[in-house]
């Protein structure tokens, strides 16, 4: 699968993942401001932003497409950074292709298994008739009666977009991640370990790496830091920007 990506900046390379529901979007701003040390590939995952649509959707076939990802761009090993699902698939690359990563960034999600929780997004999303939907305020206004949080829905809405006869589209593959949506949560298995340099980034208001995850950590991630960063949840790098670009930078020098 080719996947659809970003170039940004100029230096050594770090291929960056965004999580389930975006795009490669997402870290743009956070790309602009680490172009003047990095090469950096934005990738949109299969089965979200402008990458092709496919029934397989599990981190077997995303570890896949990474590493085709990277052998059609030359590149035989870079610094790789994912957040949330892309940090899963960041996490299962490193352990299955330990030598074409040099050091390793995961945002916010632990090698363990969650179980489904986003049950209410996509109630939300699939509610939405895309077939008579007329505008970004109507799908709003529907997504509003299943999230409170403008925020999460605005978040949303950037994966609604337009085909040629200008109808809206999901650029998400809503129907395969409705039906597939417990392979999102899959824990990393089997008895290998990655022994290169790895941080992990916690938003200190998020439950998705909590320390008892830690075990989990030292298991497949001997030389892992975990770092918190204050006044963030989930979506951290959206959240606190500045102090994620300083971690970052501080982490792979």
């Amino acid at each position: 699968m080719k996947l659809n990506f970003k170039k940004v900046g100029e230096g050594k390379p770090l291929i960056i993942l965004h999580g389930l529901f975006g795009s490669a979007d997402n870290w743009l701003s956070i790309a602009k401001e680490l172009e003047h040390h990095y090469t950096m590939y934005l990738v949109d995952q299969r089965n979200h932003g402008d990458s092709p649509k496919s029934d397989d959707w599990d981190y077997k076939a995303m570890v896949d497409d990474l590493a085709a990802f990277m052998s059609a761009q030359g590149l035989e090993s870079a610094d790789i950074m994912g957040h949330s699902m892309g940090g899963k698939t960041a996490m299962n690359f490193a352990l299955k292709y330990p030598s074409k990563v040099n050091k390793l960034i995961i945002a916010d999600i632990a090698p363990r298994y969650y179980p489904p929780h986003h049950q209410q997004i996509l109630q939300g999303l699939n509610a939405i008739n895309m077939e008579e939907l007329k505008s970004r305020k109507e799908a709003d206004d529907t997504l509003a009666k299943y999230i409170d949080e403008m925020g999460i829905r605005q978040f949303l809405l950037k994966s609604l977009g337009r085909n040629e006869e200008r109808k809206f589209i999901w650029k998400v593959n809503l129907p395969v991640i409705t039906e597939k949506i417990d392979n999102v949560g899959e824990a990393l298995s089997g008895n290998k370990s990655f022994e290169g340099p790895t941080l992990f980034m916690r938003g200190a208001n998020s439950k998705y790496i909590q320390d008892s995850d830690k075990e989990d950590l030292e298991k497949f991630f001997p030389e892992y830091k975990l770092i918190s960063i204050k006044n963030a949840g989930h979506w951290l790098h959206a959240e606190q920007p500045s102090a994620v670009i300083e971690t970052i930078k501080a982490f792979l020098g």
